[in-house]
């Protein structure tokens, strides 16, 4: 069967051509398949954003859906290129970890894609990711594309139980609205210390008060630092990698 749709994501940007390059080759290729902007605006080269980008979203799309995640700072290099086949849905990409989420699952099975001796060094989207997408969403079979391969896997960093019953974690990204988002999991109760505050959690961002610095589950289930109609990492200087302290109640 085709595929319901081919998704993008990059960190391409829309002002030069670089994303309408690879949409002439998937479009020619798969015209029959529609194409998903996910996001283009993926910082440079920020392997970790994007992959944390990809847990967020890559099993929200209907089985047999193709998923294309190109940010990868090592095109051209020996790393290898990957296409993923994992609870029904395909994703192709770098091997740099960007497909982490993807490869954790028990049904997991990955095959490096040839690389064709006339493919741009600079520009594996357009000539490698683009062309496995289309055969994947035209229904060509996983193995027909390439060999078993054993891929990179990054996983997020697990806070740490200190003897007092705290939770020492870590910021692991900061998203556009200035919420620095931790891997301290859901919790009701306590307050979390970060950069030399100690900050309430709420429920709801309507809970506080306009300014006020606080912490509150997000929509992936890990705690976040914000300011009510304002920006926490900037007004705290926070930085990705930054310790965070989730103290109980």
């Amino acid at each position: 069967m085709p595929a319901p749709a081919i998704t993008l994501l990059t960190d391409f940007g829309t002002a030069d051509g670089y994303v309408a390059e690879m949409k002439g080759v998937l479009t020619t290729q798969a015209p029959w398949v529609p194409l998903l902007d996910l996001s283009h605006e993926v910082p440079p080269q920020d392997v970790a954003f994007a992959r944390l980008t990809v847990a967020r979203y890559w099993r929200r799309f209907p089985v047999g859906t193709v998923h294309m995640i190109v940010v990868d700072p090592g095109v051209g290099t020996s790393r290898a290129a990957l296409a993923v086949e994992s609870e029904g849905r395909f994703l192709v990409g770098p091997d740099n970890g960007v497909l982490s989420p993807s490869l954790f699952a028990l049904d997991a099975h990955v095959v490096s894609l040839r690389v064709d001796a006339s493919a741009s060094p600079t520009f594996h989207g357009r000539d490698v990711f683009a062309p496995a997408a289309a055969q994947l969403a035209a229904g060509v079979p996983l193995d027909q594309l390439g060999a078993p391969h054993d891929p990179v896997r990054l996983r997020t960093p697990q806070p740490r139980r200190a003897a007092d019953g705290s939770l020492h974690g870590e910021l692991l990204t900061i998203d556009r609205f200035g919420n620095a988002i931790t891997n301290l999991a859901a919790r009701d109760t306590g307050t979390v210390e970060v950069a030399g505050q100690r900050v309430r959690i709420v429920r709801t961002y309507g809970e506080a008060i306009p300014g006020e610095l606080i912490a509150l589950v997000g929509s992936s289930g890990l705690l976040e630092i914000a300011v009510r109609d304002g920006h926490a990492a900037a007004r705290l200087r926070l930085v990705r990698g930054q310790g965070v302290v989730l103290v109980p109640a």
